[in-house]
């Protein structure tokens, strides 16, 4: 029997020396800081709601994260491991990855035949004008970020002659570090070494207006004629959905969407070489299907970038010194110098960026992703909807635990299985002509694609963008079709308002399967009677894209069954049995730890470690150790596993935690029983933006990290977060294992996730 495609658990490292759990101080008021929000989320919600993104849609009863809990942060600040390679390897061994990249190689000249012409000719004696749109935000006000690099383009302007200019408008920022004015815009040239002033006042205008950065083009365009222009957008990035940009003055203003985009670059009524994005997650083929009318290449990163961005110095003074060097070139020196950088300051950190040729990507890939649409399409009203589900589920995902529902789109075609998936990757991987990534970021190709299934609430937002930017119809169909059956499916898990029955004890109901009370389920969610997940009546026009008896039959012969999550004891182990069909429909499995601190339960969080006997049934970890930093317990959240090239896994996941006393999620890497920190993230929790921000290390030997966990009554209500455990002060030796909790009571219970992204709760383990 394949088993093969079973959870993973993780492999635990189990340490002798505990300082055991422990709360201190009063309550924080900080709400919620772990990933599940364990009360009634209404009456058609079996399980628990998932967190959503920062302003992800109406009626959001939960506790939501935008951030980025990868290790993909970074800072050339310190180094802590004593081998210039940034804060890794804190169990004594770096990460093996370290200053290793895949991808790249040559440069792929070739362009498919009938694609257009391009729209800058290079003629041998060229003028450059590069425009730099900087909206400095939070990553200059707190973290320095924008001053760094424009010292990084500083340095290498004493070689830019007089054909080769340098424009950076700035805005956008509380507070900037390098004397750049945080009360208005402003417009500056560097060159010569120097960082001149040309409009000192350009107003209060929030950079994500399209008006803005119009205004800045026909600024550049007109002061700074040339016949290669360059674009590169400097901030957050939100990928297909959000798009581009987050003003720290104007926090209230949202980002500037793919469609802004489009209108601010086709009133400027100017066409670029390249256009480049200093931004998270903006290597996107609805990005490059927008971009097509504006530019020749896009050059953009499918994930979250770290921290030190772009490296500027290199490139910049190889492109000054030639001025006629081809774009693909300019965009290799980009891709190269950022990897390495990243490499030699970021170790460890998910690095990729790759260069698209606009023109070979609108004339070879609009066609083949309409089939491949049709293809998915065709699968679900098949009554195969499991495939596409399992295929999306195991396609590599960015940014995953923000869940923006970003893929690759070459692994998600591939996955598939089709031939219309292989078409379309093959025509995708052509139109990609360098891309690089850091050797744990495997099945990134260059461009990703928003397909939903961690959070249906941004289809109609997504599917809106589509037509504002005149993206085939084909695939908003697609999307729409899958989105509304899983949906359905989560629906359908009806019955049990709130995993805490389960947990704390008490009983739950789940539905039977029964097509008839899944319709009946259906009918009271699209009738208004009941909420999930942030989906209301403003943002479920996707849900008419299947018939709702079409969608109750298929669901009441495909459904989890939670009268299966029994635990029986044999051989002095908590053992469960569940038929072969069932684990067929399982994707995650997590376990989920509480402790009794004589007060309450401490929410100590989620991990994946559990095995299996020889039979294939699930034996619960029922060991009373967990998550330690320098042997203190923490709040432990896993947030994602990914199975690396060579067979072996990567587990990441978060703590929540206050850094020098500012929010902040540390992001834990486990490869097999060596751990690490490898960073710290930003919280946003204010919707201050629903775009994601470069991320950075800021952890330096020195600062001080209080841990925070969630507590929760005995009476099952949340009543405040805390600290946990005594404050700690960062080394340069961070141990992370697992230790024995203490000798209060402790709560075990297992979180199931099925094909519609449902969870489900076993019984609690007491011990």
């Amino acid at each position: 029997m394949d088993r093969n495609n079973r959870p993973h658990s993780r492999d635990k490292n189990v340490s002798g020396s505990s300082n055991g759990v422990h709360r201190r101080g009063s309550g924080l008021g900080t709400g919620r800081v772990g990933s599940h929000d364990y009360s009634s989320q209404g009456a058609s919600h079996g399980g628990t709601a998932k967190r959503a993104a920062i302003g992800g849609g109406g009626g959001l009863t939960i506790i939501v994260l935008l951030v980025i809990f990868f290790f993909s942060k970074c800072s050339g600040s310190v180094d802590l491991s004593g081998n210039n390679g940034g804060y890794g390897g804190n169990t004594g061994t770096n990460n093996s990855y370290v200053n290793e990249y895949v991808g790249g190689g040559s440069v792929n000249y070739n362009v498919a035949d009938g694609s257009r012409a391009k729209r800058t000719s290079i003629t041998g004696s060229d003028s450059v004008t590069i425009m730099v749109y900087m909206c400095g935000t939070d990553l200059e006000s707190k973290h320095g970020m924008a001053s760094a690099d424009m010292e990084e383009m500083r340095a290498a302007s004493s070689s830019f002659g007089d054909n080769f200019n340098l424009i950076v408008y700035t805005g956008g920022c509380n507070k900037w570090k390098n004397g750049v004015s945080s009360s208005v815009n402003q417009i500056y040239q560097i060159k010569g070494g120097k960082i001149k002033t040309l409009v000192s006042d350009d107003g209060k205008k929030s950079m994500i207006k399209p008006e803005t950065l119009t205004s800045f083009i026909k600024y550049c365009t007109s002061n700074f004629p040339a016949n290669r222009r360059e674009l590169i957008l400097w901030d957050h990035g939100g990928g297909s959905v959000s798009g581009y940009g987050y003003d720290e003055k104007f926090s209230s203003s949202g980002s500037m969407t793919l469609a802004g985009i489009d209108k601010a670059l086709k009133n400027s009524g100017t066409t670029f070489d390249f256009i480049g994005f200093d931004a998270c997650l903006m290597a996107t083929a609805e990005n490059a299907l927008m971009l097509n009318d504006y530019a020749d290449y896009l050059i953009a990163s499918e994930e979250t970038e770290p921290g030190i961005g772009w490296y500027y110095t290199n490139w910049l003074t190889k492109f000054a010194k030639n001025t006629s060097m081809k774009t693909l070139d300019v965009g290799k020196n980009i891709i190269d110098d950022f990897v390495s950088e990243c490499g030699r300051k970021c170790a460890g950190q998910k690095t990729t960026l790759s260069i698209i040729d606009l023109a070979e990507f609108s004339h070879t890939v609009p066609e083949n992703l309409a089939a491949f649409s049709k293809s998915v399409t065709t699968k679900i009203n098949q009554n195969d909807y499991k495939t596409v589900s399992d295929a999306r589920y195991n396609t590599r995902e960015f940014a995953t635990s923000s869940k923006i529902d970003q893929v690759d789109l070459v692994n998600l075609a591939e996955n598939m299985n089709t031939a219309e998936g292989k078409t379309l990757a093959n025509s995708l991987k052509n139109a990609v002509k360098y891309n690089r990534t850091s050797s744990n970021m495997t099945n990134a190709y260059g461009v990703s694609i928003y397909f939903p299934y961690k959070r249906t609430s941004y289809v109609d937002k997504a599917c809106d963008t589509y037509e504002d930017i005149g993206m085939n119809s084909e695939y908003a169909e697609c999307i729409r079709k899958f989105a509304s059956l899983e949906t359905s499916g989560q629906i359908a898990a009806g019955g049990s308002s709130s995993p805490i029955t389960s947990i704390f004890g008490g009983s739950s109901s789940y539905s039977s399967g029964s097509s008839d009370i899944i319709g009946q389920l259906i009918s009271g969610f699209l009738g208004g009677r009941s909420t999930i997940n942030g989906l209301d009546k403003s943002n479920t026009a996707f849900m008419g894209a299947i018939d709702e008896n079409t969608a109750s039959e298929y669901l009441a012969n495909n459904y989890f069954d939670a009268s299966n999550l029994v635990w029986e004891q044999k051989n002095g182990k908590y053992v469960m049995t569940l038929p072969e069909t069932q684990w067929e429909l399982v994707h995650g499995l997590d376990r989920n730890m509480f402790y009794d601190d004589g007060e309450g339960w401490v929410d100590l969080g989620f991990d994946n470690t559990f095995s299996f006997d020889d039979d294939g049934n699930l034996i619960a970890d029922d060991e009373r150790n967990w998550v330690a930093i320098n042997g203190q317990p923490v709040a432990y959240y896993h947030t994602d596993t990914i199975k690396n090239a060579d067979g072996s896994y990567t587990d990441m996941g978060y703590v929540p935690a206050m850094l020098n006393g500012t929010r902040v999620n540390l992001i834990l890497v486990f490869e097999g029983k060596n751990a690490y920190i490898a960073g710290a993230n930003t919280d946003y929790r204010n919707g201050e933006t629903e775009t994601v921000a470069k991320n950075l290390t800021e952890l330096q030997i020195g600062d001080k990290l209080d841990f925070i966990c969630d507590f929760y009554g005995y009476d099952k209500v949340y009543r405040d977060s805390y600290y946990l455990g005594e404050q700690m002060t960062v080394t340069d030796n961070m141990k992370v294992t697992n230790v024995d909790v203490g000798s209060g009571k402790v709560l075990i219970t297992y979180c199931f996730t099925d094909i519609y992204n449902q969870q489900y709760w076993t019984p609690s383990i007491k011990k």
